[in-house]
């Protein structure tokens, strides 16, 4: 049987520190959970420990135990992104030809297990960490959890799904562009990305090495506090680690998009969800709008300037000696780089300096950011058919954070009808981490939010809501359309207040016309949920001039839905005043 729960990393090493439990019966169980899980998502691995070797590693820490230590992680299972050295596993960076054997763990995984914790393996990525969806290894495509016909989201997808799945309480991931905190989004994660140079990258393959940070996705902030109490130190011995500094943050002010410049691709769920999120936020503190252009500037020197040409450096050997070794997507990414000049990239950094110090003027007026993650999210299949424009689309939030040296911490704020999710980023200047981890506290106990949905197990069933309001009403003479296609009824719903209900001259049966109106009402609809081909057979019998279009419910949710074209008025009676059909069809029986 497949857990359907996550667990707690504080828990975990709370109760082996204290002999509730045991470092080896928390391995057992994980050794449990990843091996039923593995019958769903085999490609979240790409290397993994033998059961043996775990379970020696969870001995050796109850050994510990008993010998008096206190560990801040005992017993705490991880899985670590296959570009971050584990001694004893190959590192692959999802790149079979590029595979070596490390003699040595990354800084960060030898500090997490001087702290208790135990790896259990290394997880799928794109390639060379080079996407934000998850898409692009030779190991398989990892899914997202809760619906698997879509996005993990990337690059640190495995770590993301293992994480999601309940198979590991916490596990690495790194972050150059946004890989770190997008996965979170759509898997009901929190992300966490520390400032620059605040955890050691000593032993990362490295994407961009002047932006890289490794980065965590945990279940909750605390556990991600407690991880960057392991963490956050200075590393002599890495080049681009600094002095552990901690910012305090006021918290007055959080900028936001300027509401013209907010962009979601289409998805209303997802504006719906950040609308909300603010109105959250708005509860304890000031929302500003921020100008998004300069941002998106720096963003756009990333992928299409000169910064590409760090990612090039990073991948020439391969790129000169084995260039069929790297997933296609990634090399037509990456080879952009060597038409760069070095004047190119000066005058790059010419102006991502004067971007910066717009940047830092912008933290005069605000306390913090507040983004969305990501504007939408997509299906495995549709990435596949547009890998580099859809991949860029998820990125517009988050491309220029490492750029302008930011710190951000991703949170849940909401659940598509598809079971995925949409996620609000928290963004501070360098340093503000610990004030940012704060802040997402506090936005998450006012949230409220409910819990995850569940698991899917073996392939969500793709549906449609669809909203009906005349002559498909249960009841109504053509209610049958519905039940014939096993319609499930989801509930009775009233539309937002901008409609308007006409009933239309000599139709047969008698039906009505729902009209988006700035001076309308709220009107009665029932809402069915169909399968995505029935939904289809059903749009095709729509007669003119209805149609079938997408209609916002009071609760500020999309659904499909019954509206008409502007003939469909012609000679009809507005009934708007009525407030739906069943009351004008009792009029007139």
């Amino acid at each position: 049987m497949i857990p359907l729960n996550r667990r707690s990393a504080a828990r975990i090493a709370a109760d082996v520190n204290d002999g509730r439990a045991t470092a080896l019966a928390v391995a057992e169980e994980t050794i449990a959970r990843i091996e039923a899980y593995d019958t769903i998502q085999p490609q979240i691995w790409i290397n993994r420990f033998a059961p043996d070797q775990i379970l020696a590693a969870a001995r050796a820490v109850d050994a510990r135990i008993a010998a008096g230590e206190a560990l801040p992680l005992a017993g705490v299972p991880f899985a670590v992104k296959d570009n971050i050295d584990v001694a004893g596993l190959d590192t692959t960076a999802a790149c079979p030809a590029f595979a070596y054997r490390p003699e040595a763990s990354a800084t960060v995984v030898d500090q997490l297990a001087q702290a208790g914790a135990i790896c259990i393996g290394k997880t799928n990525l794109d390639q060379f960490a080079t996407g934000l969806n998850g898409s692009r290894s030779p190991y398989g495509v990892p899914r997202n959890a809760y619906n698997l016909a879509y996005l993990s989201g990337g690059s640190s997808a495995g770590s993301s799904v293992a994480v999601a799945a309940g198979l590991v309480p916490l596990a690495l991931g790194t972050d150059t562009a946004g890989s770190g905190r997008v996965p979170a989004a759509f898997q009901h994660l929190v992300g966490f990305k520390p400032s620059k140079g605040r955890w050691s990258t000593r032993g990362l393959v490295p994407a961009c090495r002047t932006l890289d940070c490794i980065t965590v996705f945990t279940d909750d902030t605390a556990d991600a506090r407690l991880v960057d109490e392991v963490l956050a130190h200075f590393d002599a011995q890495d080049p681009f680690s600094k002095p552990l500094a901690d910012r305090p943050v006021a918290r007055k002010t959080i900028g936001v998009p300027r509401r013209s410049q907010r962009v979601f691709f289409g998805d209303t769920e997802a504006e719906y969800f950040y609308d909300r999120a603010l109105e959250t936020l708005a509860r304890s503190a000031e929302i500003v709008e921020v100008d998004l252009p300069p941002l998106l500037e720096a963003a756009q020197l990333l992928y299409g300037g000169p910064w590409v040409a760090e990612r090039t450096a990073a991948m020439a050997k391969m790129l000169a000696e084995n260039p069929d070794a790297v997933d296609p997507t990634v090399r037509e990414v990456v080879e952009q780089g060597l038409d760069y000049t070095a004047v190119d990239v000066f005058n790059g950094m010419y102006r991502m300096a004067e971007l910066k110090r717009h940047a830092d003027e912008m933290w005069q007026g605000v306390d913090l950011l507040a983004f969305p993650t990501t504007g939408t999210t997509y299906r495995v299949a549709e990435m596949l058919a547009a890998p580099v424009a859809l991949n860029s689309n998820l990125g517009l939030y988050t491309n220029f954070v490492n750029l302008l040296d930011m710190a951000a911490v991703a949170v849940p704020a909401g659940t598509r009808g598809n079971g995925t999710g949409f996620g609000i980023t928290l963004i501070g200047p360098a340093d503000t981490d610990r004030a940012l981890l704060d802040t997402a506290d506090a936005y998450l106990t006012a949230a409220d939010l409910p819990l995850p949905p569940p698991l899917d197990l073996e392939g969500r069933m793709q549906t449609v809501k669809l909203a009906v309001v005349g002559a498909h009403l249960k009841d109504m003479p053509l209610h049958w359309q519905l039940t014939s296609r096993d319609a499930k009824f989801v509930g009775a719903f009233e539309t937002a207040p901008s409609y308007r209900l006409y009933a239309m001259a000599d139709s047969v049966p008698p039906k009505p016309a729902l009209v988006h109106s700035d001076s309308g009402s709220a009107i009665a609809v029932e809402v069915y949920e169909l399968g995505v081909a029935e939904f289809g057979s059903f749009v095709v019998e729509v007669p003119a001039p209805l149609a079938i279009g997408t209609v916002t419910l009071s609760d500020g949710t999309s659904v499909k839905g019954f509206v008409a074209e502007p003939r469909a008025i012609t000679g009809a009676e507005d009934i708007t005043s009525l407030g739906g059909w069943r009351a004008y069809m009792a009029q007139n029986v």
